[in-house]
């Protein structure tokens, strides 16, 4: 596959409470950077003492280039979901990087540069489905990271799923990409300035 971007390496951090989705939504994401993508990409996760209710990360490596070590060191995204996860994690973000916070359940931010949406409320109120908060999240992250194109993340979702919940979670997805779109404006410009990041942003992200 044609590559759009040159990304030497990517850092991201998905991190939640057990029972959020949080590795769910690494592999989905993984997949679709991967083989929709055909970027290098590389996962690891590890999990709290309890499946719910305790600690969820999982991390990505983005790259063209083949990876050579697959654990991230320093983030460029940090996905907190919930206050445990943005407290435990956000020394790990490089000094110019983004933060994408659970407004919903992240109430004391460590810094004033954050991106923020209610993700749990969004889906309980909008959705009528707590579970489905991960894949708004997905849509969100497909919004902010440039090299990422809707049209395949939402392919890889819908192929990923049990058939009967393909059309809640496309509405999901889309729910989070809109607003993404809505309160965030551009990615940060860090990401997309040639000679400023790791990638080069493209006008096509479909």
């Amino acid at each position: 596959m044609k590559m759009q971007y040159q990304i030497d390496r990517f850092e991201i951090c998905l991190s939640g409470l057990g029972g959020q989705g949080v590795i769910t939504l690494g592999k989905v994401m993984g997949q679709a950077l991967a083989l929709g993508h055909g970027f290098h990409v590389t996962q690891t996760q590890s999990y709290g003492p309890e499946a719910r209710g305790g600690a969820s990360r999982t991390d990505l490596v983005v790259s063209t280039h083949p990876i050579s070590y697959p654990k991230t060191e320093k983030l460029d995204l940090l996905v907190a979901l919930s206050q445990e996860a943005c407290n435990k994690y956000f020394h790990l973000l490089k000094p110019q990087a983004a933060l994408l916070v659970n407004t919903s359940l992240v109430k004391q931010v460590p810094t004033n540069q954050y991106l923020g949406l209610p993700f749990t409320e969004m889906a309980q109120d909008k959705l009528g489905l707590v579970q489905a908060m991960n894949t708004i999240v997905l849509g969100a992250c497909t919004f902010l990271l440039p090299f990422a194109r809707r049209n395949i993340m939402k392919k890889t979702l819908a192929e990923s799923l049990p058939a009967k919940i393909v059309d809640v979670n496309i509405k999901a997805f889309t729910m989070g990409y809109r607003a993404a779109n809505a309160t965030f404006g551009e990615p940060p410009a860090v990401w997309t300035q040639p000679g400023g990041g790791e990638s080069m942003r493209d006008t096509d992200r479909d």
